[in-house]
């Protein structure tokens, strides 16, 4: 598992981040039919409870907000993915279909609300700081072209940006031949619900992909320790 760092920057404007790291072993795939049914039948859920200006109220896509203005971005301009995927939701529009472990990532994401970046790790170079953008790096998010990162929190390796709330990037993404996943769960605020999210991602991961050699950590307060999933 890649080590993980969280800039003094961050540090000062997140004060109540917490992370939930998950690496593993898979087996990816073309989308899995059962997975989508899970997708589909939460999604239909979701939409019957929620209204679009309801969205922005969930407490884990309000706290990534929050971080956004913290760090000097504006949410409504560069809204989080998680909140883009359940307004899609609740607006009738059907999810993207990508491959069985990003589809599996989004359904984390929607029913937690949280900001999950999901990574080939074999593709990071070197260890991971998590900062803010600057106005001169060059990032292409997955599927949306050149973005700017300025003021968004922001992964970086040894080579540049691979993952922000808004949207990770082309160079680290998830494929079909993707053997080794990195799964980053980041929880501005609303951490009483991080323990859940991992223990759920594990058991999609393990359900899904054949996730094994599957490792967890929990960061906070900028200091990491393995957690210890539960025996299914």
């Amino acid at each position: 598992m890649k080590t993980i760092t969280v800039s003094e920057k961050i540090k000062a404007a997140c004060p109540d981040l917490h992370i939930g790291v998950l690496s593993a072993s898979i087996v990816n795939s073309l989308p899995d039919e059962k997975l989508w049914e899970e997708i589909e039948t939460f999604a239909a859920g979701f939409r019957s409870r929620y209204r679009i200006e309801d969205i922005n109220k969930r407490p884990a896509i309000r706290g990534t907000r929050e971080a956004y203005k913290a760090t000097g971005k504006d949410p409504n301009r560069y809204r989080p993915a998680a909140e883009s995927l359940c307004r899609r939701i609740v607006r009738g529009l059907p999810l993207y279909k990508v491959n069985t472990a990003v589809d599996l990532i989004n359904l984390v994401s929607l029913h937690t609300g949280y900001s999950i970046g999901g990574f080939d790790e074999d593709k990071i170079q070197g260890e991971l700081v998590l900062g803010i953008g600057t106005d001169d790096e060059i990032y292409h998010g997955i599927g949306r072209g050149r973005l700017n990162i300025a003021g968004l929190p922001v992964y970086r390796d040894a080579i540049s940006g691979i993952g922000t709330p808004t949207s990770d990037e082309e160079r680290t993404k998830i494929d079909l031949g993707t053997t080794r996943l990195l799964m980053i769960i980041n929880a501005y605020s609303c951490r009483e619900g991080l323990a859940e999210a991992i223990s759920f991602a594990a058991s999609l991961l393990k359900k899904y992909v054949s996730a094994h050699a599957l490792t967890c950590q929990r960061i906070k307060e900028g200091k990491t320790s393995d957690f210890v999933l539960n025996n299914d």
